[in-house]
């Protein structure tokens, strides 16, 4: 079992409180009529109080198509473990405030014995991209399996053939990103509208590492979904800013959707 690494410091501790909040959250946001399930996302992964309203732009739309969902693959990155190439869990459950999340553990198998990904824990016990996105997903479905992949530094083909591999008919990958660290307002504000416009345009390429905390994954989704013929959506962008944090060192978020309707 891992037990929650950020529980109390990124969102609250208590389940009554998470509930709350992360209800509050979803609610705040109004879903177009006509939503299309998207194949993949891209969600920050900050202190709710930070990031938590923009990632509910996509997490509020998961939410209506939630019966069409099989099951949720998440990349991000390994902040404090470091990593080259991919690494699924080696445990098959994963606890937060709101109980046990089951691990997809034959699909991180399958992504093994293809020589994908590695099974290790140790990225992933400290990790707080992967475990902030499971409270919200513990909402919208219960009982819903999700595969964590922590990406390491990696090349862009091989992200790519990775997110290729685990896609499918009601498989959802959410890519766990911020944008731009520890620049002013105006510094990060034009330098993630450059990254978004990367974004929008599948230019992957274009990408730096300074781009993205999560830049291997952002990559190497933008690479398959460039190779799929996708279309990115924009739903929402911000900084720490705008949510009640300094001006003079903030991080940047953003919540988008990947449709590839000839993958």
């Amino acid at each position: 079992m891992r037990e929650p690494a950020v529980a109390g410091l990124f969102y609250p501790g208590h389940p009554d409180a998470l509930r709350r909040t992360v209800s509050g959250l979803l609610d705040a946001v109004t879903v177009p009529v006509g939503d299309e399930l998207a194949g993949a996302y891209v969600v920050p992964h900050a202190g709710y109080r930070y990031s938590g309203s923009t990632a509910a732009h996509v997490f509020a739309r998961l939410r209506v198509h939630a019966d069409e969902i099989v099951r949720i693959v998440i990349l991000g990155p390994a902040h404090r473990v470091p990593l080259i190439g991919a690494a699924v869990p080696a445990t098959d459950r994963w606890r937060t405030p709101l109980g046990e999340v089951p691990i997809a553990a034959a699909e991180a198998a399958r992504l093994v014995g293809l020589g994908l990904a590695a099974a290790t824990d140790a990225p992933h016990e400290p990790e707080h991209s992967l475990e902030v996105q499971l409270p919200f997903l513990q909402l919208i479905g219960s009982g819903l399996p999700v595969l964590p992949i922590c990406v390491g530094r990696s090349a862009a083909a091989d992200v790519a053939a990775l997110v290729k591999a685990v896609t499918g008919p009601g498989v959802v990958v959410l890519c766990s990103t911020d944008l731009s660290h520890y620049l002013t307002q105006p510094q990060a504000l034009d330098r993630d509208a450059e990254t978004l416009r990367s974004v929008m345009g599948l230019t992957p390429e274009r990408l730096e590492v300074r781009d993205a905390c999560g830049f291997f994954a952002l990559r190497g989704v933008l690479t398959w979904a460039k190779a799929a013929e996708c279309a990115v959506t924009l739903y929402h962008r911000c900084t720490s800013a705008d949510t009640g944090g300094t001006p003079d060192r903030v991080v940047g978020y953003c919540a988008a959707a990947v449709h590839c309707h000839a993958a």
